[in-house]
Parts: C-alpha cells; structure tokens; sequence
C-alpha cells in the first residue's frame, strides 16, 4: 500500500496533522508526507464502519491543479489537455467529472486523475507521488495553450460511506442534489468548498476541496456526527481492494496500459478509432490497437481458496510449472467479504473468469480464482 518513495526525507506534513496527532493517529510516511495509517479502533473496525455508516479521509496530499485557457476559452483548455489522455475532455459538461490517466509513449500510465470542469477553467486532483512530475508533464505540454496552477493552500477531505449525504447536508443541504462524478462549487461551514460527489471506496461519498486554514474545522464538525470515524490509509487500501479500485504504483504504472489495466470503460468512443477526436494522446497507436484488437494481459480480480491472504509481487503460475505467468499487484484481507482477496495480472488467454491460477506464498503454491471485480458492490448514487 505504502508508495514506492515512502523513505523520502524530510516528510511533509498536511494541515489535518495535528489533528491526527490529537485523535490517536499513527503516523508513517506515505509519498512523502507522514500520514495517518490507523487510529484506536484499528483498520478492520474503520474499514466496516465506512462500509456501514461514514468515514473521514484526510487525501490532502494529493495534487490540486487547475488549467485555464490563455484564449479565455473552456474548450481550449479541453482540447489541450486532450493531447495527454485518452479520455474525451472536450464533451465533459461544465459540474461534471471524469476519470483519466497521463500516457506515455508506449501507452503506460504515467499516472491517473480526476478532471472536472468547473465551468471557466478544468479541475484536476492528481496523485501524491506523482504530483510534481504530472506538474512538470502539464507545463512542457500545454503551457502554450494553458495557465496551470496548483493548489497548495487547498486540503482534500473524503467523506465516504452510505450516511455521507446526511452528514454533509447538515452543514450544506445543496449537496444532496448531486449525483455520483457530478462536482459543484458550495458554501460548507462559511468555506468556499468544491465538492465532487466520487470518491476511492466503492461507497457513495464526497470528496471536499476546502481553504487550508478552514481544513481542520470542517473535519472536527463532521467528526462531531456519531455516525462519522476518522479513517487512515490502512482501511482506504482495503476498501479501494474490495471496490475494484487501481493504486498507482501497484495495479498501473508506466509499463501498463489502460486496456491491460479493465479501465477500457474510461476511454469514450469519440477518442477510439473512427471516433471524432481518434487518437492524439501519447500511446495512442499502442492503445487503440489493444482496444480493436484485444492486449496479450488483463488486470483480474482473484479470490484465494482458503483464508490466508496473498500480497503483491507473489508470482502467479498457471500450475506446478516454474514459469510464472503473471504477478499479484494488491491483496489482502477483505472485512467486508471476510476473506482474502487480490488483484493481478494475467495473460489474457488464462485470464476467464471460474479459473484457477497459484501463487506462490513462502514456498507454497496456493490456488486462487480469477473472479469477477468489483468484490462489493459499488453505492455511487446515479
């Protein structure tokens, strides 16, 4: 769970860090910021509370970057940022948002985000470790058409879990009215919020841009909710496991694409081949090709037979062979499921759902299922 650069010294912190110190939290680097993994009640009981009621995320090191048109024009900024990935930014409507991902060359994943259109400019949250390099990505591709800005006074609150609504409505009864990637400047507490009714945990939620300096308030008022826990990155794994949900680092990376990756669902048709807007994004030769033509693996969900849990990296083995054919990127346990799963990759020709693969765990070959994702039913309010 833990990303690839967690000894990076010195760590950063985010405005929520005394509050977590206050709460319990215990604290270890994640992409370089000390961050909280776990508070009192455990990450087995912060997990199954969110499932059950709500949970508070502090994701305030992730990016905040907006992107607006030197022309003065939305579309502008759209079709620019187009040139980077493969979704279809140009139709996404203004209080709207959708998943991407940055391409490389060879159609890997540089890293993947969410962009809304906020009407007059474009919206993007980028992951931790990748937030400087995606930075640096955005200005040498697109500083002649774009002003990019980030954010560093903004925290990022999640509020997740089948109670979220009526929790936040309580402090802005305007929220309710969203739908799930809908996204809408509001008035939360006196603070001047975006809020994106989306989230990492399969349940229905917001996520909650809000002024550094009013970060901690709002989280402590929500936190005054009986029906509100504050959860750390130990529960956020596992929740985003059981939902289907890709870590960068882990399930995608540089050496994967979006089609390898099940995320063909993200890739509107106006971007694929005999589309309006075909093509145009680094990778895209290799992408759409995979897309028309299908990619030699595929990211599948996999349920161990038996109750101990395979992690990521245990090689897979399509049977007693020593030759493995494919690599397990996330697993463990799953509380809401009460037993272990995983996620990995496999060729595509082994990768039918019903089949068995092994992995190999201190020795021992343990059989798995290549099952469907996501593991819980996702909650998003359509």
């Amino acid at each position: 769970m833990l990303a690839r650069d967690e000894t990076q010294l010195p760590l950063k912190t985010t405005p929520l860090h005394a509050l977590h110190l206050a709460r319990g939290g215990k604290m270890v680097p994640f992409a370089g910021y000390e961050m909280p993994v776990q508070y009192g009640p455990g990450v087995l009981k912060e997990h199954l509370h969110t499932r059950a009621h709500a949970g508070l995320f502090d994701v305030s090191h992730m990016g905040q970057i907006e992107l607006r048109a030197k022309s003065g024009r939305l579309e502008d900024a759209a079709t620019a940022l187009e040139r980077l990935v493969p979704q279809d930014i140009v139709a996404l409507a203004p209080g709207r948002q959708r998943y991407a991902q940055f391409t490389n060359a060879a159609g890997g994943i540089l890293d993947d985000l969410m962009v809304a259109n906020l009407g007059d400019r474009l919206f993007l949250v980028v992951n931790a470790a990748c937030k400087d390099a995606d930075e640096a990505h955005l200005r040498a591709q697109l500083s002649d058409a774009c002003e990019i800005a980030t954010l560093p006074n903004r925290a990022l609150l999640a509020l997740q879990g089948p109670q979220a609504e009526a929790v936040l409505a309580k402090f802005c009864a305007d929220v309710a009215a969203l739908k799930f990637m809908d996204v809408a400047a509001l008035r939360v507490m006196d603070l001047d919020c975006m809020v994106s009714r989306s989230g990492y945990t399969g349940e229905d939620g917001f996520e909650i841009s809000v002024p550094a300096e009013g970060a901690a308030a709002l989280a402590t008022a929500l936190l005054d909710n009986p029906d509100v826990l504050l959860i750390g990155l130990g529960a956020r794994d596992s929740l985003r496991l059981e939902a289907g949900l890709c870590l960068y680092g882990h399930d995608i990376d540089t050496t994967t694409t979006p089609v390898e990756a099940a995320l063909t669902w993200s890739i509107q048709k106006s971007r694929r081949t005999g589309g309006a807007r075909a093509g145009g994004f680094p990778g895209a030769d290799v992408i759409l090709a995979q897309l028309d033509g299908g990619a030699p693996r595929q990211r599948v969900g996999l349920k161990p037979e038996g109750r101990a849990p395979v992690r990521d990296n245990a090689p897979l083995f399509a049977d007693a062979t020593t030759t493995p054919i494919g690599t397990v990127t996330s697993g463990g346990f799953g509380p809401s499921v009460n037993a272990p799963v995983a996620m990995g990759y496999l060729p595509t020709a082994q990768a039918a759902l019903g089949g068995t693969v092994f992995a190999e765990v201190r020795g021992q070959r343990l059989p798995l299922r290549v099952a469907p994702l996501p593991f819980v039913s996702h909650g998003y309010k359509r």
